[in-house]
């Protein structure tokens, strides 16, 4: 997993606003898939880029919660995530744009990160594959909306 951000993303506590829509959220929440891997593989993506994620950008979490039983639940993403489907290349393009973008925090599983079942391992080939040789499985990106909607304009929801 690679986090490439120049500076802190996230929301100040006065920004957390549940009880409005995802929408009038200032920062957009993406995480992109390639579209060619098998489902599994995709969820398994998605899912490892959103914890990396959820843990970098400040204030992604909203509060824990407590069903009619009194039994404590997590809090979830509250500014909402959408998951895209893309092509390699289109990923690879969208990862290099993301990282020249500021106020844009990108987190990115390698293909290496699956093709490995040793961390250690998955670290030795990262260590010896320079950025543009590491195809990303999935991207997480958190930025301003508008710069979040231009480098996924014309991607659609992942099926």
């Amino acid at each position: 997993m690679i986090t490439i951000s120049a500076t802190p993303v996230g929301f100040a506590p006065d920004e957390i606003t549940t009880s409005e829509s995802t929408r009038f959220a200032r920062l957009k929440w993406v995480v992109i898939v390639d579209n060619t891997l098998p489902a599994g593989r995709q969820v398994n993506a998605a899912v490892c880029v959103a914890a990396a994620t959820s843990v970098l950008v400040s204030g992604l979490l909203g509060p824990d919660g407590q069903d009619a039983d009194g039994v404590d639940h997590p809090g979830l993403p509250w500014a909402g995530c959408s998951i895209l489907g893309a092509s390699a290349e289109q990923m690879s393009t969208i990862r290099e744009k993301a990282t020249d973008a500021a106020g844009v925090h990108v987190t990115d599983m390698p293909a290496a990160a699956q093709e490995t079942r040793v961390y250690d391992e998955y670290l030795e080939q990262l260590s010896q594959t320079p950025v543009g040789g590491l195809r990303p499985f999935a991207i997480s990106l958190v930025g301003p909306r508008k710069d979040v909607d231009k480098l996924v304009k014309k991607l659609s929801l992942l099926p």
